[in-house]
């Protein structure tokens, strides 16, 4: 690929693309380690994803394992976590590093760094961080469309969730944004509610909400006493099963064995299972929409005045000028190209933030020490190998991956004790502190 870089200010350390929870905390600790970054976000406000979210949205688990240390947050909702990042920034005076409202239209390396260009700037750097996470694109399925009548949305695009009172309304997909929807659909009392869906994740039944139903704590004290992934995944199958049963939700218990390694702990929602026999459900796929009709890989025929889209999101790294990282659409495939779950393969100095860390646990902690680690790194005094995960890796037990490539934030003989009590004695109810 011939190009030359042009003649610029001196290179940056870093630079960071993306202005979600990840990009903002990874220029605070890049501040802490002492490097020269910079970082650019799209949009002109910080919250990356959570800041474009409908107002329903919200996180799976209890607003004190979101925040760090005492960060103020109001709540699980969308506009409070979109405050809470907003927070980090105003506490740490992160503004003056960072560019918003300025897109990235391409990225390449060039000479042993890495030139990014946007719409009035080429910028610079030494190494580049793509912090745009892996929720960029809606993805919404293509079935055959006739004179469509239903109004059809991504669940990322149903703005106001009172729009469902006393409509008909289809789901489809089998993960955790159609669990939302169906239980949304109780909660503004839709007048009939469909499901159809695939292959339905694994889910925690529970009839506690799901900041609470949600909470890692309990895993935490496991991991940190020595359970392994494989032990976790038994107790956790075992508990699961037994749940479906209670519930009476064994019609959609996914096949096979749970495994920690491989699927998310998706906490239940409480409308939808207390309203489980009152879902039309499906197994099936969407073939056909016409008029209202919507037709079923089964043969199956409803009418409806709503069709909610729970299919997921693709991944956009079209800015990216090397074809291998550019046509990445999936999840998985960008797994399978970082070492450690960060450190990209195809392109020296390029780094994904948490390809492979699972959301089960709390995200900004386990960001945070994915970070702070990362920093360490950048600066030669921690090592993350070019190597694949070949399984997910959950909250605590992301402590000792770390400390066996990081010996400088993981003191030899200290760091064991320091987490078995912060998994054990710190109050379940108090942020867990931030990572110094």
């Amino acid at each position: 690929m011939n190009a030359q870089a042009p003649s610029t200010d001196e290179p940056l350390d870093l630079l960071i693309i993306g202005a979600g929870i990840g990009g903002v905390l990874s220029l605070y600790y890049a501040r802490k380690a002492g490097l020269n970054a910079l970082l650019l976000e799209r949009q002109a406000v910080v919250g990356g994803l959570w800041a474009t979210l409908p107002p329903w949205q919200d996180i799976q688990f209890g607003r004190c394992d979101w925040t760090l240390g005492d960060l103020p947050i109001a709540g699980e909702d969308q506009a409070s976590i979109r405050d809470n990042i907003q927070a980090w920034v105003d506490r740490f005076g992160l503004a003056s590093s960072m560019r918003l409202g300025t897109e990235v239209t391409r990225a390449i390396r060039i000479g042993g760094e890495w030139v990014v260009e946007t719409a009035d700037h080429t910028f610079r750097a030494r190494h580049l961080i793509s912090a745009t996470g892996a929720h960029n694109r809606p993805f919404i399925p293509e079935p055959e469309r006739e004179s469509v009548a239903l109004r059809e949305l991504h669940s990322s695009q149903l703005r106001e969730a009172s729009d469902l009172r006393g409509r008909d309304v289809v789901v489809v997909g089998g993960g955790a944004s159609a669990y939302d929807l169906l239980d949304l659909c109780f909660e503004h009392e839709a007048r009939r509610v469909i499901w159809a869906y695939r292959h339905p994740r694994w889910m925690m039944p529970s009839l506690r909400p799901k900041s609470e139903a949600g909470s890692p704590r309990r895993m935490a004290k496991a991991q940190m006493e020595g359970a392994s992934v494989d032990q976790l995944s038994v107790g956790f199958h075992a508990e699961l099963v037994a749940r479906y049963a209670k519930f009476g939700l064994q019609d959609i218990q996914p096949e096979g064995a749970f495994d920690l390694g491989r699927h998310q702990l998706i906490p239940a929602r409480w409308r939808m299972i207390g309203n489980f026999p009152k879902i039309e459900r499906h197994r099936a796929e969407v073939t056909r929409i016409q008029g209202r009709s919507v037709t079923l890989s089964t043969g199956a025929t409803v009418d409806a005045d709503l069709l909610l889209w729970a299919t997921g999101y693709e991944i956009d790294l079209g800015f990216f000028a090397n074809e291998a990282l550019s046509g990445i659409r999936r999840h998985e495939e960008l797994v399978a190209q970082c070492g450690c779950g960060v450190l990209a393969m195809a392109e020296p100095g390029l780094y994904f933030l948490a390809a492979g860390l699972e959301s089960t646990g709390v995200a900004p902690w386990a960001y945070a020490m994915m970070i702070r680690t990362l920093m360490s790194h950048l600066r030669g005094e921690a090592t993350l190998e070019p190597v694949p995960l070949t399984r997910k890796i959950n909250h605590f037990h992301y402590v000792p991956f770390l400390a066996a490539r990081d010996p400088v934030n993981f003191p030899e003989g200290r760091w064991e004790e320091e987490f078995r009590q912060l998994a054990s004695v710190h109050p379940p109810l108090e942020p867990l502190p931030i990572p110094a």
